[in-house]
């Protein structure tokens, strides 16, 4: 490189997010004293550098750099505690020293798209929202051959793992080990030499043109600082970098790169994203084994196995100090014996695997994720430069201590509450945008609309993620209410429109739902189809009932829903028959759905719709009696209006033997039951004794050639039902049948609990402890005599007829 007279530059190369590499670049730089340090990474970052040395800064952290005009194009920069660069710039910032990244433009890199990672692993982490680039790999036949520098010299040494080889000869080596800071980087530089010499660029095309505009940089550094420059890069550029070029054969490579207009700030980032296994190509495979070699002060055996033990010992293993003891012995012979410097990750593994795991790998696959690889997750201060949504995101978390966390937790939220209420907007508005933070999850606890449960787990990409909501509007609500605007118009089907609907009232979004209602209106008028209407009213009912929790005004939605059941109810019958097996078994799910939507229309619908559930019920007897709608509807039907008391245990049992009688097919008969046994069906099989003996007769009386044709659907109906409802159908089974019109547990049937009346005596001994839940006055005269006791709710609770 012709740059003039001068000592040459101080070129030291290393491997990225490698702990012995940023332990070596820091004594260089303490014995070299440069005047300026120069570092790998993209050249428009030089301003974010001084934000380095804030206190708030807490690596692991990102460069993300995304194109303005198209946020999803994006690439990060990831650096750690143990990254080189990282530790570059500290000292660079710690001693007053300029630092400036050198790498090309994110502008050109966006503008290429997707690009490979270098061979020594220092390529950014590209692609649409941060999705990894690939890592050192081979190309298509035909193609050139991308080597791995580190699997080459490992295989010249004698060595099949690369890795390992590495740790042995790298990162094991503790600070002041040599006596020249500099021979590290000396002998590392000629090695790379000689694999250039040998291999050429190694197979990746982009490298000449990022290594060309490096050379341009380091030439101006020095013109600007003189010869006291050092260059922290990876090592597979250093023999470029050394190589002398003219400044018009540099400049001719970077002639017509395409360009975008780009931005670059700070985000945080995980250990988990740096490993290799998170997509990373540039990655390691172990982040917190390498923050751990990194970090301790002194003896990282013996530290590294009391995290352990401590780990284990808060997942409740029995793990003590002499298990410690023995496994830092252990894991020192096994170096020994295999001719390792120092235990590495694999004598650790294998020491903790059979001192303190018991030689399972159960206990040992959480110490390598919590600890090998591990959840850290870095901070960025609010200095940090970010799109106005972002800031509007940061304040929200704040405001309403809701952290962002590299762990997944759950979070319970009583919406009755003012913080709660607002987390559950903000997570549902960040939904509503794509940003996925949180994702709805069983509740633990209650069920009812007052409570929520979500799952929290924050990924970097997330970051990408809000700048691409960012053109939606600057802050959440804006944001949210242009998306669902948007969304509403461009929405497919009906039942996106009412999900849309739902979203709304949910995320808060007053603004938006005038729109959303307008498009709901004139899709639902127009769709004539059955099934689109019955899987739209679910929604649209749920979001009447969030509505009423967070007290929004939901009139016109509620006469949307009303307007919808009544087509449904008129549609519903004809759109039953001559279905198919697998339309059959999704008009079942629909029938359940509209089912539990009418029991919740009704009560928040005015007094002249009272009628709603009482037409409801006349459709389901009018489907359960046609011939032509599928034995899985007709028997849903019977099941449903069973349940709600529209028809008697006498009249199910009618329409059973009906559907099961010898002019019925196996087929269609076992679709029946099916439908009316499934779901929690088996305790009507149970408390009814004459519906079990109809199917076990009928059964019974399958003909052998089409039992094998019935079985799977009744092996997935009974399927459904708890251990204890199977075990007690099967001691009726075995029992034989009864007598017709004799119900389970009647005179003679010898099975405990089980009586054709309630037993008064045994309902009222749980009165007190009833009255005092529900918080009702318990007097000694309540408790113990029962006929003095007034007509309440309780009565039915406990199912006691008075």
């Amino acid at each position: 490189m012709t740059t003039g007279g001068g000592r040459e530059p101080l070129l030291l190369g290393v491997r990225h997010h490698g702990p012995g590499s940023a332990r070596a670049v820091r004594a260089a730089l303490d014995a070299a004293r440069p005047g300026a340090v120069l570092v790998e990474g993209p050249a428009e970052a030089g301003d974010l550098i001084p934000l380095a040395a804030d206190e708030d800064m807490r690596p692991p952290v990102a460069l993300l750099a995304h194109a303005v005009d198209e946020p999803g194009r994006s690439a990060f920069w990831p650096l750690a505690e143990f990254s080189p660069e990282w530790v570059a710039i500290r000292w660079a910032l710690e001693h007053g020293v300029p630092a400036r990244f050198i790498d090309l433009p994110a502008a050109h890199t966006l503008a290429w798209g997707p690009a490979e990672a270098d061979r020594d692993g220092d390529g950014p982490d590209t692609g649409d929202a941060g999705d990894a680039g690939g890592g050192a790999e081979e190309r298509t036949p035909g193609a050139d051959l991308r080597i791995d520098p580190l699997g080459v010299l490992a295989g010249i040494a004698g060595h099949d793992d690369p890795e390992r080889w590495w740790e042995d000869v790298v990162e094991h080596r503790g600070a002041g080990e040599e006596d020249d800071a500099l021979a590290p980087f000396t002998a590392l530089e000629e090695a790379m030499a000689a694999l250039r010499e040998t291999y050429g660029g190694g197979g990746y095309d982009r490298d000449p043109v990022r290594e060309a505009y490096m050379r341009i940089q380091l030439r101006a550094a020095r013109r600007e600082f003189g010869d006291g420059v050092a260059v922290v890069c990876g090592a597979w550029h250093v023999p470029a970098l050394r190589q002398r070029t003219t400044v018009a054969a540099d400049r001719a490579l970077l002639k017509g790169l395409p360009k975008v207009k780009a931005e670059v700030t700070w985000v945080p980032w995980t250990h988990r994203r740096l490993s290799r296994a998170g997509g990373y190509g540039a990655g390691v495979d172990s982040p917190g084994w390498y923050g751990h070699l990194f970090t301790a002060p002194d003896r990282p055996v013996e530290r590294w196995m009391t995290r352990v033990a401590g780990l284990l010992r808060e997942e409740d293993r029995p793990v003590s100090s002499a298990h410690v003891i023995e496994a830092v012995r252990l894991a020192d012979t096994l170096a020994a014996m295999r001719g390792r410097p120092l235990p590495g990750l694999s004598e650790m593994t294998d020491a903790v695997r059979a001192v303190m795991c018991d030689g399972s790998d159960v206990p040992l696959a959480l110490v390598q994720d919590r600890l090998v690889v591990g959840d850290v997750l870095g901070e960025v201060p609010r200095t940090a430069p970010a799109v106005p949504l972002q800031r509007d995101l940061d304040r929200s978390q704040r405001r309403l201590r809701l952290r962002p966390e590299a762990s997944a937790r759950d979070l319970e939220l009583d919406l009755r509450k003012e913080t709660d209420a607002g987390r559950s907007t903000l997570l549902h508005r960040l939904r509503l945008l794509g940003v996925d933070w949180g994702e709805p999850a069983a509740s633990r606890g209650s069920t009812g609309t007052f409570r929520e449960t979500w799952r929290l787990h924050w990924e970097p990409e997330l970051s990408v993620r809000v700048a691409e909501a960012g053109v939606w509007g600057t802050t959440l609500l804006a944001a949210a209410t242009g998306k669902a605007r948007a969304d509403a118009v461009g929405a497919r089907s009906l039942a996106e429109v009412t999900a849309l609907a739902e979203h709304c009232l949910l995320a808060g979004l007053p603004a938006a739902l005038p729109t959303v209602m307008r498009v709901l209106a004139d899709r639902a008028a127009l769709d004539t189809d059955v099934g689109h209407l019955a899987q739209a009213l679910p929604a649209l009912v749920r979001s009447l009932r969030y509505g009423d929790v967070r007290g929004t005004d939901t009139g016109a939605l509620a006469e949307v829903a009303a307007g919808l059941a009544d087509r449904i109810f008129v549609g519903l019958p004809p759109a039953c028959a001559g279905l198919d097996a697998d339309a059959a078994d999704e008009m079942r799910r629909r029938l359940d759905e509209v089912h539990g939507a009418v029991a919740l229309l009704r009560d928040v619908l005015p007094p002249e719709r009272a009628d709603l559930r009482g037409r409801w019920h006349r459709v389901l007897g009018v489907v359960s009696g046609r011939d032509t709608v599928p034995g899985v509807v007709r028997g849903r039907a019977v099941r449903l209006l069973l349940d709600d008391g529209e028809l008697t245990q006498d009249e199910a049992a009618r329409l059973m033997g009906l559907a099961l009688s010898p002019g019925t097919p196996p087929g269609e008969a076992a679709a029946w039951i099916e439908g009316f046994a499934g779901g929690g069906g088996g305790m009507l099989l149970v408390h009814d004794e004459r519906l079990l003996a109809l199917v076990d007769g009928w059964l019974t009386a399958v003909p052998a050639r089409a039992f094998t044709d019935v079985l799977p659907l009744l092996r997935r109906t009974f399927s459904t039902y708890e251990p204890g409802v199977r075990r007690t159908l099967g001691e009726l089974v075995r029992r034989g049948p009864r007598a017709a019109g004799r119900t389970a547990g009647g005179p003679g049937s010898g099975l405990p609990g089980f009586d054709p009346q309630p037993d008064a005596e045994r309902a009222d001994a749980v009165l007190p402890v009833v009255r005092l839940l529900l918080g009702l006055d318990t007097g000694p005269a309540s408790a113990a005599h029962g006929d003095d006791v007034p007509d309440s709710p309780t009565d039915d609770l406990v199912g006691v007829d008075r």
